[in-house]
C-alpha cells in the first residue's frame, strides 16, 4: 500500500474512554470499536516524517463483537486493527462504492494475514 517504512500506534481502550475520545473527536459521545487518527491529512501532516497516526480499540466493544461473531478476541482485534489502518491511509465506507472496495481490502489483507475471509 506504500507505507512499508511507516510506523502507527495501535491503542487498546475501555469503552468509557473510546466514548470519551468520540466525543471528544466530534462523533456521539459512545463508544465504538475503532477510531484512526490519520496523520496523513491536516496541518500536521507536513511533519509528521513516518509516522501514519494512531488506531485506538474498544477492548470491551472487540470482546462483545467476538462473542457475537464467534470468534476469538485475537482475530477480532486483528480486523479491527485491519479496518483502522486502512482508514489511516485514506479508506472510508461513508459511499457504498468506497464501501465495498474497503471490505475487498480488508479480506484480502486477512487473507494475506493466513485466514479466511
Amino acid at each position: 500500500m506504500g507505507f512499508l517504512d511507516s510506523e502507527l500506534g495501535i491503542t487498546l481502550v475501555d469503552d468509557a474512554r473510546m466514548a470519551e475520545l468520540a466525543g471528544a473527536y466530534g462523533r456521539d459521545p459512545e463508544p465504538t470499536d475503532v477510531l484512526a487518527f490519520s496523520m496523513l491529512d491536516g496541518e500536521a501532516s507536513e511533519h509528521r516524517g513516518e509516522l501514519l497516526g494512531d488506531v485506538v480499540i474498544s477492548l470491551d466493544t472487540a470482546e462483545r463483537q467476538a462473542r457475537a461473531r464467534r470468534v476469538g478476541l485475537d482475530a477480532e482485534l486483528r480486523d479491527l486493527a485491519i479496518h483502522g489502518i486502512l482508514h489511516l491511509v485514506g479508506l472510508d465506507h461513508e459511499r457504498a462504492v468506497d464501501a465495498r472496495a474497503m471490505r475487498q481490502l480488508e479480506v484480502h489483507l486477512r487473507w494475506e494475514l493466513g485466514r479466511d475471509a
